[in-house]
């Protein structure tokens, strides 16, 4: 193991890591997954509570089922491009689209930031076929995050993740938050209606005639994990309608159960005509991403109004569809049905936030814990009168406490000038109260250390 640690010291380059970190200390090697569980190359376990760090292993580790289809799959074909068809890829995308009523069709690639730029295109393509052109801004939100190349950072409504990669992609425009606990307009009993007149305001601003998507996450993930307020959703489908808009909702974090249903945006009774995703399709066991569609939208590039060499979605993704992601997705997708994982996530996570709010009586520095099922967000303050946000070392150091008591949990770190105070819970749809229980204790512990600190 001191070999391997070596190695990686000297020849990977980690994500979101600062290299000093390792001048002086070893990085973190994860070498084993069961079910909640992962163990470092020294032997310790660890309850994963981000499930894979990044919102990803939704069925848990080790997973058999999923890896011996992958392998079957491999033997029997491991890849041809997209341009063909393939039979996990066919299989896959007919039980997806029967999860989401409206929706018609799947396109493949590899992670959220493809599903994504793919999205993008479709929306420039159809503004070009459609509209001459004029129809080609596509709105996104402060503190939503969509990605991390060019055209997804130019739709990132995060500062600090988008500081040094400018100049970005022209034609994004960001529309104002809808954090309730940070209301723009104090307290007041419409907060979700005065939020979404803010992109009202915006599309009136810049012209309907000029904007052919809106983009939002239908809970606000790495931005600080905000659900929707009361009325904000209704609104929006309602203003996409009016200015004929289409409405592109990332399901990246939130899609294949991460809510208590299959996607977040099926908690608020609306209809996307473009929906994403990636992270939890196959939870980490192969690359894989969706942007799905509406038949009406696959139809405006399908017709083709001029050029027959060029009407048509000209873009490819070499590994998507191809063929191991579909074949993990089916055994993924097999998993949370036969488990009743959607179930879980709702019972689960109902007794988990009892658990945060428990926690938020006992510890000043809780400020506001939200979101849904088993994605919840806990964001720290000063003082609750103020709300004024703790610096982001407080909830680096909370989250470095629960690891010496084995749990992992995610904090929000790196995105914002201020608000880099939110800490981050997502663990897979399989939790048990038992191990609930045992994420709640770490944080008891690191808040009474961390509140000795501030007090």
């Amino acid at each position: 193991m001191k070999d391997s640690i070596q190695q990686d010291k000297q020849h990977v380059w980690h994500h979101l890591t600062p290299h000093q970190l390792f001048d002086n200390t070893d990085p973190l090697m994860i070498v084993r997954g069961e079910r909640l569980s992962v163990w470092d190359c020294k032997g310790n376990e660890y309850l994963d509570a981000v499930s894979g760090g990044l919102w990803t292993v939704n069925v848990g580790y080790g997973r058999t089922e999923i890896a011996d289809a992958v392998r079957e799959q491999l033997v029997t074909l491991n890849y041809f491009a997209q341009t063909a068809g393939n039979l996990p890829a066919a299989e896959f995308a007919s039980k997806l689209i029967s999860k989401m009523p409206g929706l018609s069709r799947v396109y493949y690639s590899n992670s959220g930031s493809e599903a994504n730029e793919k999205a993008f295109k479709i929306v420039r393509q159809i503004a070009e076929k459609k509209y001459g052109g004029k129809k080609y801004k596509i709105l996104y939100r402060e503190r939503d995050y969509h990605g991390t190349t060019i055209a997804c950072l130019s739709a990132t409504g995060q500062e600090q993740r988008k500081a040094q990669y400018g100049p970005f992609a022209p034609g994004f425009i960001e529309v104002p938050h809808c954090c309730e606990y940070r209301s723009q307009w104090g307290d007041v009993d419409n907060y979700g209606e005065l939020a979404a007149n803010e992109i009202e305001r915006v599309i009136l601003r810049e012209g309907p005639e000029t904007i052919g998507a809106l983009c939002l996450e239908p809970i606000t993930a790495g931005g600080g994990v905000i659900p929707p307020p009361k009325g904000y959703w209704e609104k929006v489908q309602a203003l996409c309608k009016k200015y004929d808009i289409l409405l592109h909702i990332d399901e990246v974090v939130c899609g294949l159960g991460r809510t208590g249903k299959w996607f977040g945006y099926q908690h608020y009774d609306i209809q996307p005509d473009i929906v994403t995703m990636a992270k939890g399709v196959a939870s980490g066991y192969a690359a894989i991403s969706c942007t799905v569609t509406t038949e009406a939208v696959f139809n405006a590039i399908k017709y083709v109004d001029s050029d027959p060499k060029m009407d048509y979605f000209r873009d490819v993704s070499t590994f998507g569809g191809c063929t191991s992601g579909p074949a993990a997705a089916l055994a993924n997708l097999q998993i949370i049905e036969n488990e009743n994982l959607l179930e879980n996530a709702q019972k689960q996570g109902c007794y988990l936030l009892c658990q945060l709010l428990a926690l938020k009586e006992k510890y000043a520095l809780i400020g506001d814990i939200r979101g849904k099922g088993l994605f919840l967000g806990i964001e720290l303050v000063e003082n609750r009168n103020s709300k004024v946000p703790v610096d982001e070392s407080v909830s680096a150091k909370v989250a470095a406490l629960c690891m010496t008591k084995g749990v992992i949990i995610g904090h929000t770190n790196r995105s914002f000038t201020q608000f880099n105070n939110t800490l981050c819970l997502s663990p897979a749809l399989i939790i048990t109260e038992q191990e609930v229980d045992s994420i709640v204790s770490a944080l008891d512990f690191a808040f009474s250390q961390v509140s000795d600190t501030l007090d």
